[in-house]
């Protein structure tokens, strides 16, 4: 349950509201901010006389919600979440544009799509240094020397650089040399790496996991957010159902539900959601008309012959041309690239 002050509350009525609950042997969670009061009730809230809390002049709401997801909620933060990245924003009027290959390949590779998308209107690269991969047998990555790659590409045009860290013991290197540290969808339920990120000053984009729901995946932001890192960007990436034409089902219903429930800005993957690069432009457009904060596109200048996740890829003219459409579609929304 939780309960909202009114701002006139003095220290002494609300004192009493929280020895009452203590009293009843339920937990408080206090969260306190320039313009709110939250007291979050933990335990059998049927001790609790709710018609005793409602007319309590220092109680604005009684809601009976979870605390658990408190920090991701917009009853914590009721406005939306911006995050500012190198002077490129994620969230708010600003439509994010990611993009890059799958997979960093070799110097002139990545330096090359990094050149061009930035040159369509991209604001950020991304890449894979290290790859979670289905079968041990693919290519797992450059790994050390992908993400110095990044970081040349990077120099060399500004784009902010995010990439997917896999372990714990790559913290301090991700924190050091990455703008954006990517949580796959795989590791969104990796608590302990969520808690270790949670202690950093570096923006997470986390990724929805194949089979998550949406309190789930919430609640795995709130391993972050709880830790004292506030800057998580959520990412929808299709989910797992019992069709098999597409990779995975784009879930574009998850994009007003999280945004109506969470202040965190929401991004949708279109590439990792079909797995088909001729659906990308498509749910790109259907995107931001539901009211996404961004995109994350996987760009490749021979996607035949890329090492990983080649059909999902678009190529750079098919890119250019989808940045064409998205421009116009995303000023009808209210928002700029």
């Amino acid at each position: 349950m939780i309960l909202t002050l009114n701002a006139s509350a003095n220290e002494a009525d609300i004192y009493k509201i929280k020895e009452k609950i203590h009293s009843l042997g339920l937990e408080i969670y206090e969260l306190i901010g320039l313009d709110y009061h939250i007291l979050g009730i933990k335990g059998n809230i049927d001790l609790l006389d709710l018609k005793e809390l409602e007319e309590n002049k220092a109680v604005d709401k009684v809601m009976p919600i979870e605390v658990s997801q408190m920090k991701a909620s917009r009853l914590y933060k009721s406005e939306d979440t911006i995050i500012d990245v190198k002077n490129q924003k994620i969230g708010g009027r600003k439509l994010a544009v990611i993009a890059g290959p799958c997979s960093v390949e070799n110097k002139d590779q990545i330096l090359s799509i990094a050149k061009f998308v930035k040159q369509q209107g991209a604001n950020f690269l991304r890449g894979g240094a290290f790859k979670p991969r289905t079968s041990p047998y693919t290519f797992q990555g450059l790994g050390d020397e992908g993400i110095e790659l990044l970081k040349y590409a990077s120099e060399q045009t500004g784009l902010p650089i995010i990439t997917e860290i896999m372990s714990i013991n790559h913290i301090d290197q991700f924190v050091e040399n990455v703008d954006i540290i990517q949580v796959g969808a795989r590791n969104m339920q990796n608590y302990e790496l969520l808690r270790e990120l949670g202690k950093v000053n570096k923006p997470i984009l986390l990724k929805r996991g194949i089979s998550a729901t949406i309190e789930e995946f919430l609640l795995s932001a709130e391993y972050i957010l709880a830790g004292g890192n506030e800057n998580v960007i959520l990412c929808e990436r299709g989910i797992r159902t019992f069709e098999k034409f597409t990779r995975n089902t784009l879930d574009l219903s998850a994009v007003p539900a999280l945004k109506k429930l969470s202040h965190l800005p929401v991004i949708v993957d279109p590439s990792h959601s079909t797995g088909l690069w001729w659906m990308v432009e498509s749910l790109s457009k259907a995107s931001v008309s539901v009211g996404a904060d961004g995109l994350m596109i996987e760009v490749h200048n021979e996607p035949e012959k890329a090492l990983s996740d080649g059909n999902q890829s678009l190529k750079p003219d098919n890119f250019a041309n989808l940045m064409k459409k998205i421009k116009p579609l995303a000023q009808l929304e209210g928002r700029e690239i």
